[in-house]
């Protein structure tokens, strides 16, 4: 649970407040007419939604290079224009740009096409985007079951209405169609193509864990098994600490114990001090909703949200709750802080099923293992 101001908004997610609550808690970073920017898709074919949502009507796409403006953010969400085509697209398959748009768009306004991707003896098909969702049946309803990298060689076995059967590794499932195409696989040490794991080394990096609360205050109470949030952000924090050695990184922790409470600047003071590469801070989450899931927050859209993206991307990959993106978040520890810094919630102690989940050391282990591929892939 975040414990500052900010607290209180997160409270009313979900409820028919938000939507004021979180335009006030994004004013600093939202784009209006007046802050509007330019970015540059950097996905092979993006689908344009009727709303910030991954279930939404598909408007129209945009292509690989095309700059587009972006008018709002929302929740890791980004409200696009291109030509003719206006609407919600997937905030971490865009990137800032000073260039200009076009032109004349090559966005189609209409729904997209399923597209066939023919066998062929003499190519190979590869993942085309950074992290490429995989799921247990042919449509955005069905579970993820893990995460294929860009590069990493594919086995097509069927092909249904825009979504493809494949096989990669160890991973098998179904990935959307438009992120699949012919070109070269992107081979590891060993020899074998990427695949949903990375093996880059963090030796040489310092990364500061913060668990938050502490001592006197305990965050979040568990509303079903009394799960205090300060225990469980500190053994979710020693189970990251434990991965990230053993992946060769130097890390410091800004408390140890239970009964250990730093104040905020503090925190932040200790990042300054170690001269961290990354700062990742670990909470539960609260709310008077049946509110559940992950969620991710960056300050600085340049400093701290890439950061996020690698980060939580691992985490909607299948690690036990649904990952709800990458938001802005006006917190302490973020806004003050020199290093690329994020703030994790890992799920809602509020929230029964959550909870079970949560408190599990299974979940906490895989947890930590998400945020460490993330940072793997964020410093490669």
């Amino acid at each position: 649970m975040i414990h500052n101001a900010s607290l209180n908004v997160w409270k009313l997610w979900g409820g028919v407040l938000l939507a004021l609550a979180f335009i006030l808690v994004l004013a600093p970073n939202q784009a209006s007419a007046n802050s509007s920017y330019n970015a540059q898709v950097i996905a092979d074919s993006l689908n344009v939604r009727a709303d910030a949502a991954k279930d939404a009507d598909v408007v129209g796409s945009v292509k690989k290079g095309e700059i587009v403006q972006v008018t709002r953010e929302f929740h890791g969400w980004l409200k696009i224009k291109h030509g003719n085509v206006e609407g919600w697209v997937a905030g971490y398959y865009l990137l800032k740009t000073d260039k200009q748009p076009g032109s004349v768009s090559t966005a189609s306004a209409s729904k997209e096409q399923p597209r066939q991707v023919a066998s062929s003896s003499s190519k190979t098909s590869v993942v085309l985007v950074d992290a490429l969702r995989v799921r247990s049946g042919p449509g955005t309803d069905y579970k993820i079951n893990g995460v294929l990298y860009k590069g990493a060689a594919v086995s097509i076995q069927e092909s249904v209405k825009g979504w493809m059967q494949v096989v990669s590794g160890n991973e098998r499932g179904w990935v959307s169609s438009q992120y699949i195409g012919e070109g070269t696989a992107v081979q590891t040490a060993s020899g074998s193509s990427t695949s949903g794991s990375s093996n880059g080394s963090l030796r040489g990096k310092v990364i500061v864990i913060d668990p938050g609360h502490g001592g006197s205050d305990p965050g979040m109470v568990g509303t079903t098994y009394k799960t205090a949030e300060k225990t469980i952000n500190l053994s979710t924090a020693n189970y990251l600490k434990d991965r990230l050695q053993a992946l060769g990184a130097t890390v410091v922790m800004t408390r140890t114990k239970d009964d250990q409470k730093p104040e905020l600047p503090r925190r932040v003071a200790i990042s300054h001090e170690a001269g961290a590469d990354a700062f990742i801070s670990i909470h539960y989450n609260s709310s008077d909703k049946r509110n559940s899931g992950i969620l991710s927050f960056f300050y600085s859209s340049s400093k701290d949200r890439p950061l996020a993206h690698a980060i939580e991307r691992q985490l909607a990959g299948g690690i036990g709750l649904k990952s709800h993106g990458v938001a802005y978040g006006d917190y302490h520890v973020l806004r003050e802080n020199r290093t690329p810094a994020v703030l994790l919630e890992l799920g809602f102690l509020s929230n029964k099923k959550d909870e079970g989940i949560v408190r599990g050391a299974d979940y906490q282990r895989r947890a930590a293992d998400a945020i460490a591929t993330g940072l793997q892939n964020y410093f490669k």
